[in-house]
């Protein structure tokens, strides 16, 4: 239940960057990284109906089996047969698709998308239309689907409620996005990076903060501007410690905090009971509770109708050879997506 897929455009994730570096996990080496891709079907494997040799697609890091528990219920996008996939293997058989001199090398995610060409599940691809452009759809894949769904799925954000982000890169700026397409009267950006003050703009931000710049904890200054604290927040950095500062920052009573980082270091995370006695509700959140085969055409649809930003979110374009410079920028907080074109052949 496999499918081959010349890889045409994929975008660096700042996942890929963290994983790489992590502390977290144990090292997996070697191993091909990048998952936010679109592409074209070029073989297919045996038992496989749904596609055909042609087919564009954009691949995704979790999938969708439509038959178990989790894809069934209506409640869930982790789907227990093609969940996230840590130990670099193939979902079916527990085995590599990519090997040197007869050694194995790791996937990443199950999609491994920095190649030419990679092999997938066929559970972890969704076909979209030959007429959407290849090299802006990638970034629906993941970074943008997530932000979105986070704010619609996860979050629920309600209108005219107030919104507080930690975190401007993709994600954060993706979460402003949806809050805006969702009516919130007040999206407060929180990033130490200047410059993604005027970038928040574009996707909603209201008002923009830098944490460097308070004479007091970023926490107090938002529940002055929000009298008592945000209906909702969102982590979008990747720090468990942020977390609480995250719970600080939303109202007693129904204020919501969404999760939405992978942290580099020190996984586990802790708040004061106090926290959540108080009413506030903490949610984790993957791809945004989005079921990847059922939920992605409905984004790409968005897309074309343009009734979403994609194509904004784009710093830069490079061909597959400088991908060790989307690492630097991506390092550097020099951009927000890179997408990488592979050779034409």
């Amino acid at each position: 239940m496999e499918i081959r897929i010349k890889v045409v455009c994929t975008s660096l994730c700042r996942s890929d960057v963290t994983q790489w570096e992590s502390e977290v996990f144990a090292p997996l080496f070697p191993r091909i990284f990048g998952h936010e891709a679109s592409g074209i079907v070029e073989s297919i494997g045996e038992g496989v109906t749904e596609f055909k040799e042609g087919d564009h697609v954009l691949t995704v890091f979790t999938g969708e089996c439509m038959t178990c528990k989790h894809c069934t219920s209506g409640k869930s996008n982790m789907c227990q047969v093609l969940g996230m996939e840590r130990r670099g293997l193939m979902h079916s058989d527990q085995k590599t698709r990519f090997s040197i001199k007869g050694k194995p090398v790791y996937h990443y995610c199950a999609v491994s998308s920095f190649s030419e060409y990679t092999v997938v599940h066929s559970g972890c691809a969704v076909k979209i239309s030959p007429t959407v452009a290849l090299e802006k759809i990638c970034l629906l894949s993941c970074g943008v689907a997530a932000g979105l769904g986070a704010a619609w799925k996860v979050a629920d954000i309600a209108k005219g409620s107030s919104v507080v982000i930690f975190g401007l890169g993709t994600v954060g700026l993706s979460v402003a996005q949806g809050a805006r397409l969702r009516g919130a009267s007040r999206i407060i950006g929180i990033d130490t990076n200047p410059e993604k003050c005027e970038k928040g703009k574009t996707f909603g931000v209201t008002d923009f903060i830098n944490p460097a710049d308070c004479g007091e904890p970023v926490q107090q200054v938002i529940k002055r501007m929000t009298d008592g604290g945000a209906d909702y927040s969102f982590e979008c950095i990747g720090d468990t410690g942020m977390i609480t500062t995250a719970l600080q920052s939303c109202c007693d009573g129904w204020g919501v905090t969404v999760t939405l980082g992978v942290p580099k270091v020190n996984p586990e995370t802790k708040t004061h009971y106090g926290l959540l006695l108080s009413g506030k509700t903490l949610k984790g959140s993957l791809f945004g509770g989005w079921k990847p085969k059922s939920d992605l055409p409905l984004l790409v649809d968005m897309y074309m109708k343009k009734e979403i930003l994609v194509d904004e979110f784009i710093t830069h374009d490079l061909a597959f050879d400088d991908i060790n410079n989307a690492f630097k920028l991506m390092r550097e907080g020099k951009c927000l997506r890179c997408v990488i074109h592979m050779p034409k052949k």
